[in-house]
C-alpha cells in the first residue's frame, strides 16, 4: 500500500487550464494513479459520444462549443445514385463495426471521405445520415471561422475516439496553391490530418462544391482522403423518389412522370422546396392530396421572372439554360464536353 496525494489546481485568469499534481513516495505508483485519472477523464468526458459544433469567440481565444441533436435518418431518406450510399456506409460504418478485428490484423482505421458536387445535391444530408448511423461516435463539425481551431478539434477527436471530424465547404480553406496564395488554415488542416496515427479510429468527412479548386495534396495523397464520391444532380428516378419522399403523408395524385420531366436538372434542395410549396397550396385549397393543378400552380410561380434568385439559391439556374422551348432535345449538342444543359422548368400540365 502506497500513500498518494492528488491535487487539482486551476488558474484564476479564466484561461482553460488546470494542473494535476500526484505525490507519492513510489514513482511507479504516482504514474499509475496519473494514468488512471486520465483514463477516467477520457471515459467520462462530457463531450464523448456527442455531436459538437465549434464556434469562435474572441474572449481569450477560447472555443465556443455547442451540442447538436444527433440526426435520425433512414436509408430511404438519402436518395443517391444506385450503390453510392452503400459505398459510403461500407467505407465509414463498415470499418467502425470491425474496428477491433481490423486493428488486430495490423490494418489502419483512419479514413477520409470527400463528398463533392453542385450545391444542394445532398452532401450535408449524406453526412447527417452518417452521423446518425454512428451512434457512439463523437462528432465535431467545423465550418467558417471555427476552422482556426482545427488543431484543437483533431486533438479532441483523437482523445474521444471513435470520432468523426466534419469539415464543410473545405474548398474555402484548401485552395489550389497554383491559383491562390495558400492560407495558413490549409497547412493546419493537412498537418492535423497527417498527425492522426493509422490506428486511431478517427474519420474525416469533407464536403465541397468546387472539387477542382482543392489543394492537390489533400485529394491525391493517400491517408488524407481515401474515398472521393460525387453527389450529382438527381436523375429522373431519383427525382421521382424525392417527390414521393417529400410529399410525406400526402398522396400524390398528379402525373409524377410529368413533374419529373419538368424538373430535369434541378437539385434535391429544389425538389424539397417544390413539395413544401405544393403541400402548402393543397392545404390552402382544403385538399389532403396533391394534384396536377397544385404542381402546375407552384411550378409556374417558381418559374416566374421574379423568382430567378430563388431558383439560383435552390440550385436551379434556369435562366441560362438554353432554348425557351424546354432546353436541349435528344440529338442536340451540349458544348465541347457533351454535358447536357439542364432544361428550363416547364409546368407539367396545361
Amino acid at each position: 500500500m502506497v500513500d498518494v496525494v492528488i491535487g487539482l489546481n486551476s488558474r484564476e485568469d479564466f484561461d482553460a487550464h488546470c494542473l494535476l499534481t500526484v505525490l507519492a513516495a513510489d514513482r511507479e505508483a504516482a504514474t499509475a494513479v496519473r494514468d488512471e485519472v486520465y483514463r477516467l477523464k477520457r471515459e467520462h468526458d462530457p463531450f464523448r459520444g456527442q455531436v459538437l459544433s465549434f464556434g469562435f469567440t474572441e474572449h481569450r481565444d477560447n472555443v465556443l462549443v455547442s451540442f447538436l441533436p444527433r440526426p435520425e435518418l433512414a436509408p430511404n431518406e438519402v436518395i443517391l445514385p444506385e450503390g453510392r450510399l452503400e459505398t459510403v456506409e461500407e467505407h465509414i460504418v463498415g470499418i467502425a463495426e470491425v474496428a477491433e478485428r481490423l486493428t488486430a490484423a495490423g490494418q489502419h482505421l483512419r479514413r477520409g471521405l470527400l463528398l463533392y458536387g453542385p450545391p444542394g445535391t445532398g452532401k450535408t444530408h449524406t453526412t447527417r445520415y452518417l452521423i446518425g448511423r454512428l451512434r457512439e461516435c463523437t462528432v465535431i463539425v467545423m465550418t467558417g471561422p471555427a476552422m482556426r481551431k482545427i488543431d484543437y478539434a483533431v486533438s479532441m477527436a483523437r482523445t474521444l475516439q471513435p470520432s468523426m471530424v466534419v469539415i464543410e465547404d473545405v474548398d474555402l480553406i484548401a485552395e489550389d496553391r497554383s491559383q491562390y496564395e495558400a492560407s495558413p488554415l490549409l497547412f493546419s488542416l493537412l498537418d492535423a490530418m497527417d498527425g492522426v496515427s493509422g490506428d486511431a479510429d478517427v474519420t474525416f468527412v469533407l464536403t465541397t462544391n468546387r472539387v477542382e479548386a482543392l489543394e492537390k495534396a489533400l485529394v491525391q495523397r493517400p491517408g488524407r482522403v481515401d474515398l472521393a464520391l460525387e453527389i450529382p444532380l438527381p436523375d429522373a428516378r431519383a427525382r421521382e423518389r424525392l417527390i414521393r419522399l417529400y410529399a410525406r403523408s400526402y398522396p400524390v395524385l398528379a402525373d409524377v412522370g410529368k413533374v419529373v420531366a419538368a424538373t430535369e436538372g434541378v437539385t434535391a434542395s429544389f425538389v424539397k422546396e417544390l413539395l413544401r410549396r405544393v403541400v402548402l397550396t393543397a392545404i390552402r385549397a382544403g385538399r389532403d392530396e396533391l394534384t396536377d393543378d397544385h404542381f402546375d400552380t407552384v411550378l409556374r410561380a417558381m418559374e416566374s421572372d421574379g423568382q430567378a434568385l430563388t431558383r439560383a439559391l435552390l440550385g436551379a439556374r434556369r435562366d441560362a439554360a438554353g432554348p425557351k422551348d424546354g432546353g436541349l432535345q435528344d440529338g442536340d449538342t451540349a458544348g465541347p464536353h457533351n454535358h447536357r444543359t439542364p432544361a428550363r422548368l416547364q409546368p407539367p400540365c396545361n
